[in-house]
């Protein structure tokens, strides 16, 4: 698509409600109640601890020796990279949906950089040798601009999610908001950022009101998943989580009805169910035989705060996935 899609989404309250949720962490609350989540990256295991970042001053971190007790761990910025106000002059610290992943001997975390209601976006990358911070190698490095967007861009670089394919180990990063849509690029494993500067980035999936992609291979098929949808209205978010499938993680990706996601097509995954309002920004983990799906959503009886939930991902048979049964945290609990 080369038209620049600018929905009623495009200026909705992304990310200004989003950070005043996070900065909100400070305020007292009767009863006590874990900080809010927004924007969770994909769990990722060093050791015998769990870790998943999301938006927040300088990156939020968490990490769980159980997935089930999480504590605030060490944000990744204590000082922000000076290119970040070059690419938003505005920009004061509050960096925004995550992922990370493990690639050789170091972690890659990638984040965005942007400003409310235009695509004036960057995604960064940060390396670490170890997540721990108790650690003497403890520490993350800024390794700078992975992708750019401008105004005279018809995508938005926000909401990096990395993936790496087992079969031949190429690395790649799927991202997008509103606009043309989701789009794919292909990583250097070796140094996190672009093999091909050059070359366009390519088109997977678009509607109008689409964010938030995350890449997942089952049993031979690429999975992409997509947020449909308004987020950051608290209780009156829309968010719902769409999916479709691939035999190539270029595409093109189908639904379970066969419709392209680059022509509207996505299967309905999650949505609105009980207090759980507007799911979205899937992040999923294996372990020990068993994926697990992480995401935020809305507390209908928390005032619309958003929370982090867990769930079992399982799979149809015919190999579709499937938001299994709630897995309790510390965070705000759910009872669909």
């Amino acid at each position: 698509m080369s038209t620049r899609i600018l929905g009623a989404g495009a200026f909705s309250p992304r990310w200004i409600l989003a950070g005043v949720m996070t900065l909100s962490v400070a305020i007292a609350q009767t009863p006590p109640r874990e900080p809010r989540v927004h924007d969770p990256s994909q769990i990722i295991q060093e050791g015998a601890d769990h870790w998943f970042f999301c938006t927040g001053m300088g990156v939020n971190a968490y990490h769980s020796r159980d997935l089930t007790t999480w504590e605030r761990g060490r944000p990744v910025f204590s000082e922000m990279p000076a290119w970040h106000r070059e690419v938003v002059p505005t920009q004061k610290g509050h960096l925004w949906a995550p992922d990370v992943i493990r690639v050789g001997d170091r972690f890659y975390l990638y984040y965005s950089v942007s400003s409310f209601g235009v695509n004036t976006s960057a995604i960064g990358l940060a390396t670490s040798p170890t997540l721990d911070p108790a650690a003497e190698d403890y520490r993350w490095k800024d390794e700078g601009i992975v992708i750019q967007s401008r105004k005279t861009d018809d995508f938005n670089t926000i909401d990096p999610s990395v993936f790496r394919d087992e079969d031949g180990g190429r690395l790649w990063m799927a991202f997008g908001s509103f606009w043309s849509g989701i789009k794919l690029i292909e990583l250097n494993p070796e140094t996190g950022k672009r093999v091909s500067p050059e070359m366009p980035p390519i088109a997977i999936a678009w509607k109008n009101a689409i964010e938030a992609p995350a890449l997942y291979k089952h049993d031979g098929w690429y999975y992409l998943f997509v947020n449909w949808g308004i987020c950051c209205r608290g209780a009156d978010s829309t968010y719902e989580i769409r999916v479709g499938r691939s035999r190539s993680v270029t595409g093109p990706y189908l639904d379970r009805d066969d419709v392209d996601m680059m022509k509207g097509g996505g299967t309905l995954f999650l949505a609105t169910e009980g207090r759980m309002i507007g799911p979205g920004h899937v992040g999923i983990f294996s372990e020990n035989g068993h994926d697990w799906l992480g995401f935020h959503y809305y507390d209908r009886e928390a005032k619309g705060m958003p929370a982090y939930g867990m769930r079992a991902l399982t799979w149809s048979a015919d190999g579709w996935p499937e938001a299994g049964a709630l897995h309790e945290t510390n965070f705000h609990s759910v009872a669909p």
